[in-house]
Parts: structure tokens; C-alpha cells; sequence
């Protein structure tokens, strides 16, 4: 008998699950509970491959016998449908794990944490390319993890963003190296609590045959370190810091440095804000373990362009920065946005306002904006707060192509080294997503600075 896997979630990572299914020889069932999900366009190349498509449909074990079913990311494990699967004995895991089993004799690094995780995604693929090898960035960033698994010719390396989402169904996933960047509260909706979180992402690290951790971030310095007695530890503020953790990557004199042995100037990586020396780190000590040449590293890091939409370096017009972090879509990012740029900064703020504790945002914007221009339906309600807390200098511009118009105005007159755009909002206001409306502002600074 043809053995029946189904798939819940027709995304990218459920799509390249249902395809690696398909092709291993299993009868595939792929359902979503949308009845027109984003990707309803690829779903006649599905059926013509013969996987079955289920749209408007919620799996339960009872109506979609399966001896396998794969859940992607955005599907919580402890719902009541995976719980009865796993208790009549069906086997339940996520897309990483699965494809994971399709690709595990190539070596991997898996990249953890609550915030940080992308950038050092991103810039560790970049490394291991500059290095000659292949290493597409996957998982929360660039391709499905299956999709590698599809690929006429695997990659010589796996480097892969890792969610507690895909780590918490990824039973036997285990890196080479695993890096794990910070951990701050995060998904309690779905993990309950904040140690299940925490051993949820400590699980990846367990699991990896090396692992790397933040020595600059606090509570993994006080409760992870026992977890790790043989891990590597990095540091901005140098080796001595870490002791008696294991330093393995740290910053000394304006230098990355490797056990040692300097390896790229800081001043080289094309990110502002010390966190990304932190990212910078861990993306280099995991270089370092998996062999790759000093220069190689070196090159890497001065070629890479940094990750769109998160503090990225635009341009500099009449000597003026401008930084997009369009990324920034609520206060706490929108705080790290202001800390990471040079004051005095005008910053361009607004959009679809979200529920949150603004206070540490604003004392950021007092503490190093000269001028804040508000766009999108929360400039009225910005420009009310900033009012109550005795700032002032803000102006209600609406739109972007305003804001970027005036920002260029005002940085001459009040000599700002930073135009930051950091909505601390949603962008559905005006935008269908953050990412259109990082675009949008980029062509514009691109239009000024031609």
C-alpha cells in the first residue's frame, strides 16, 4: 500500500515539502485552511505533478489518514488535530525536519534567536559564498529549506534561519554549528511560557556538534551557560569579557579577531549599530569553524550590502546618511533603529500604529532626533505623544515622497548626520507590506542623491 503523508500550509515550505514527499514516492495531500491563500497560482502545476490540493480545509486525523503529516511554520504544534495524530501514532514533524532527512549529509549551520537572526543568516551565506562555496541562505530568509532538498545539485553547505516555531518540530535536525545571536521574550501566545521558549532554542543548540552563543547578551551569559560547558562565545568588548566562557570570536582595537588572529576590521561590515558587531561575530566565528581562509572571511564581509529594509545604508546625499529600517514596524525595533544611527538624526516615522509601551521609543527620539516628520494614519496620534512629552519638533508630511523631500530640506539646517526611516508601525496604511514601502523610500533617496 502507497504510503500517505499530508501537508498543512500551502506556502513555499509546505509546497517543497509536498514536492520531496511526491518525489520520495508518497501519496501527498497538501491542504490550507484559506480558501484562496497567497499561492493558490501554482496549485494546477501541483496537481498535474499528482499531489492532491485541499483549500478551505482543516486536517484532522479522522477524515485524512496519513502515516505522516508536515506542518509548516505558522501552524502551532499543540493544536488538538496534531495531538490526536500523535496519539493514534502518526508521525508529526515540521518542514525543517523533513528536510533536514533529505539533506543531512551536507553540513549545515543553524541560526537561532529572537532578533539578529537574519542578518546573521544572510551575512554567513555571503561569507561561505565569497569563500567559493555554495551556501544559499534558507529557512525565515531566502529559499525553503526544501526547496534546497529539490535542487539538481545539493548545496556544499546548508545555512538556515531557525524559528522556535521550526526548531520545536524538528526532532533530529542537528547542525555542525549552531549559533544562537539573543534571547529576549518573544511568542509567548504560542510557547506559554518564557522557559519553554528559552529550551525550545536551546534544544537547536544541544543538538549541534558545535555551538556559538552571544557572550554580550545577558541572560544567555546566566542561564545558558551552563547548558553549553564546551560552547564558543562571542564579544564585542573583547576576550576578557567573556571569562571563564570560551572566547572564540571577539572585537579588540577596531578588529574582529579569531583565537587571536585578526581577521576583518569592524569598520569593513556595511551595517551601523553595534548589535550588527554582534551579528558580525557570529557569522565570522561560524566561518572559522567550518574551516574558510582568513581572507576569505575578510571578503565576504566587506562585499556584503547588508539585509534590506534592517538599517540599511541608502546613500549619502550632502553628507547625510540615509538609512532605511522599514523593518522597524513596531517600538522595541524602532528604539534599537534610532540607538544604532549617528545623532543628530531626522527620523521618519508613522504608518498602521500598533499596541505597545512607546515610552523607551520616545526617550530615544529626544535623546537624538532634531527633527521627527510623521506620515500615515498614526502621525496625528504621534504628534499628540511627542506633543505630551514636551517635543516639538515634528511635522505631520503624510506621505513618503513628502518626507523624503523635506528630510533633504531640514539635514543642512539642522546639521543631521542620519535621515532614519523607522516607521515604528505597520506599513497597511499605505503599503502592502513593509518591504514595498522600504522600497518606495529607497528609490526616492536614490532619485535625490542621482
Amino acid at each position: 500500500m502507497e504510503k500517505r503523508a499530508h501537508v498543512i500550509g500551502l506556502g513555499r515550505s509546505g509546497i517543497a515539502a509536498a514536492k520531496l514527499l511526491q518525489q520520495a514516492g508518497w501519496a501527498v495531500v497538501l491542504s490550507d485552511r484559506n480558501a484562496q491563500p497567497l499561492m493558490q497560482e501554482i496549485i494546477p502545476a501541483l496537481v498535474t505533478a499528482g499531489i492532491t490540493v485541499g483549500l478551505d480545509h482543516s486536517f484532522s486525523v479522522e477524515k485524512d489518514p496519513a502515516e505522516l503529516v508536515v506542518v509548516s511554520p505558522g501552524v502551532p504544534w499543540d493544536i488538538p488535530a496534531l495531538m490526536a495524530a500523535r496519539a493514534q501514532g502518526v508521525e508529526v514533524i515540521g518542514e525543517a525536519e523533513l528536510a533536514w532527512r533529505h539533506l543531512r549529509d551536507r553540513p549545515w549551520v543553524g541560526i537561532t534567536g529572537t532578533n539578529g537572526k537574519t542578518t546573521v543568516t544572510a551575512l554567513t551565506a555571503a561569507i561561505f559564498q565569497a569563500a567559493g562555496l555554495s551556501a544559499p541562505a534558507c529557512g525565515n530568509i531566502g529559499e525553503a529549506i526544501g526547496e534546497l532538498a529539490l535542487a539538481p545539485t545539493p548545496p556544499d553547505w546548508v545555512i538556515a534561519e531557525l524559528s522556535s516555531y521550526q526548531i520545536e518540530a524538528a526532532s533530529t535536525l542537528a547542525p555542525d554549528i549552531g549559533l544562537w545571536t539573543t534571547f529576549t521574550p518573544d511568542h509567548l501566545a504560542r510557547h506559554k511560557t518564557l522557559d519553554n521558549y528559552f529550551q525550545i532554542k536551546a534544544k537547536l543548540l544541544h543538538q549541534s556538534k558545535r555551538a556559538v552563543l552571544n557572550g554580550d547578551d545577558p541572560t544567555l551569559r546566566t542561564q545558558a551557560a551552563a547548558q553549553f560547558p564546551n560552547a564558543y562565545w562571542t564579544s564585542t568588548q573583547g576576550p576578557d569579557v567573556i571569562a571563564p566562557l570560551t572566547p572564540l570570536a571577539y572585537i579588540e582595537a577596531g578588529w574582529v579577531k579569531v583565537a587571536g588572529t585578526s581577521i576583518v576590521a569592524v569598520a569593513a561590515l556595511n551595517m551601523v549599530g553595534e548589535h550588527n558587531q554582534q551579528n558580525l561575530l557570529m557569522a565570522v566565528a561560524a566561518a572559522h569553524l567550518a574551516g574558510l581562509a582568513p581572507s576569505a572571511i575578510a571578503q565576504g564581509v566587506k562585499t556584503f550590502p547588508g539585509v534590506p529594509h534592517r538599517l540599511e545604508a541608502v546613500g549619502t546625499w550632502q553628507g547625510t546618511a540615509y538609512i532605511n529600517d522599514s523593518k522597524a514596524t513596531n517600538y522595541d525595533a524602532a528604539v534599537v533603529g534610532l540607538q544604532a544611527v549617528p545623532a543628530p538624526a531626522i527620523l521618519i516615522a508613522g504608518g498602521e500604529a500598533k499596541a505597545g509601551d512607546d515610552s523607551a521609543w520616545l526617550g530615544e527620539i529626544q535623546a537624538k532626533a532634531v527633527s521627527v516628520l510623521l506620515i500615515g494614519n498614526a502621525a496625528e496620534t504621534f504628534a499628540q505623544r511627542l506633543t505630551a512629552i514636551g517635543y516639538e519638533s515634528y511635522e505631520i508630511v503624510e506621505t513618503m515622497e513628502q518626507a523624503v523631500r523635506r528630510s533633504a530640506e531640514l539635514a543642512p539646517q539642522l546639521g543631521a548626520q542620519t535621515i532614519l526611516l523607522s516607521p515604528a508601525c505597520a506599513s497597511f496604511d499605505q503599503y502592502p507590506n513593509f518591504e514595498v514601502r522600504g522600497d518606495h523610500f529607497r528609490r526616492l533617496c536614490q532619485t535625490l542623491l542621482t
